[in-house]
């Protein structure tokens, strides 16, 4: 019996004190202040989302009920540059007009304007705010119009250049993400245009040399260049998977064996679980055709080029390495190499020199950091490794 009796009231105790720290926690998690933080930084987040691709009439339209609730205004507009009326959310619509012009007089002067409605009855103790949206180093990317009953006063003013100067930051992120996508593509023309020339060129000729003596394998090799083409000078996205990029690979060194026959070995050593990792497009192109060249320039005996990639915990590690002539560390260590990419350096002559290295290292840094650079690993008569590493995932980037 008195075990029973200690065994109830050591439960009673426990829930006793169970609920003391449940309604303690529950006071100290959900207070009015930090349920307003809260709130604010949700609707700032689903703001973001719109205004993170531009300001256009769709991001305008989706990004002003959110921009109103931060302000806490009755009605709040979103002007275009040219001060066109892009957005209105709320009522007083036909204030419109008159925040089409003060939002012109407000991004000309990049200061805010106040516009009184008691020259207006149905809007009288109301007042128009056009607030300049102004980005660092770009200049006037719009303007906000908030209405707000009665005059605002200094604290309501703050707050509606706060929320514009974080429309702001959205939009100058929307430009560098636009402006990053730009430079992606420009990257990926000119690596095409580097590189291709050299192959093309040899491997129309190691086509021709089949006709007449193979038209079979001549037909096999048109169909591989055909592929091969076609996923180079595609149109779609700056990203491709490891699959793709091996499988055009694959198309590319078929045409150099053609060309140089038993001269030229390849070993590849794929794990299966990376083939579906994201990583830019032509990644891996280039450090296999410098391989190669370099693999039997000036080797009788010809050359062996090795393709592994391999699973890394939360990344995958790619190397492309050949046993050919190699080149001096100190050129590589002195910042050389853009030189001898472009056969200007004092390394590089004519089919040598290495092609498009620079061109993947900035592109790899730039989508996933300077952690994921290009490493090269060479020494003159013993080869060269290159090696990188790409994330398994990373939020923003597919393919």
């Amino acid at each position: 019996m008195t075990t029973a009796v200690v065994a109830v009231v050591t439960s009673v105790v426990l829930l006793a004190v169970a609920l003391v720290v449940w309604s303690r926690t529950r006071r100290t998690v959900t207070t009015p202040a930090e349920r307003a933080v809260h709130t604010a930084l949700h609707i700032a987040s689903l703001a973001a989302r719109p205004l993170r691709q531009g300001l256009t009439d769709q991001s305008a339209q989706e990004s002003a009920p959110h921009l109103r609730a931060l302000t806490g205004a009755e009605a709040l507009g979103v002007a275009d540059p040219d001060g066109t009326l892009l957005a209105w959310d709320g009522p007083h619509s036909d204030l419109a007009e008159h925040f089409a012009d003060a939002a012109r007089r407000a991004m000309a002067t990049e200061r805010p304007v106040l516009v009184s409605g008691s020259d207006h009855v149905e809007h009288a103790g109301r007042t128009l705010i056009a607030q300049p949206l102004l980005i660092e180093n770009s200049g006037v990317a719009g303007a906000l119009g908030v209405v707000t009953t009665g005059q605002p006063g200094p604290g309501r003013l703050g707050a509606v250049a706060e929320v514009a100067r974080y429309a702001c930051g959205q939009l100058e992120l929307a430009e560098l993400d636009a402006s990053r996508a730009r430079l992606d593509r420009a990257e990926v023309r000119a690596l095409r245009a580097q590189i291709s020339p050299h192959f093309i060129y040899n491997a129309l000729n190691t086509v021709a040399s089949f006709v007449r003596t193979d038209p079979d394998r001549a037909r096999e090799l048109i169909l591989e260049f055909a592929d091969f083409t076609r996923y180079s000078f595609r149109a779609a996205g700056e990203f491709t998977v490891l699959a793709d990029e091996l499988r055009n690979i694959e198309r590319y060194l078929a045409l150099e064996r053609a060309r140089f026959g038993d001269a030229l070995e390849v070993r590849l050593q794929i794990a299966p679980e990376v083939l579906g990792v994201v990583l830019p497009f032509l990644a891996l192109q280039p450090l296999v055709e410098n391989a190669v060249r370099h693999g039997l320039a000036g080797a009788a005996r010809g050359g062996t080029v090795s393709i592994i990639a391999l699973d890394a915990g939360t990344d995958c590690v790619i190397s492309v390495e050949d046993d050919g002539i190699g080149m001096d560390p100190d050129v590589l260590r002195s910042g050389a190499l853009d030189a001898i990419e472009t056969g200007t350096g004092p390394a590089a002559s004519g089919e040598s020199a290495h092609v498009g290295l620079a061109n993947v290292d900035d592109r790899l840094r730039a989508a996933f950091g300077n952690d994921y650079g290009l490493i090269v690993e060479t020494a003159q008569g013993a080869g060269t490794k290159v090696s990188l590493r790409v994330p398994k995932f990373r939020a923003g980037i597919q393919a």
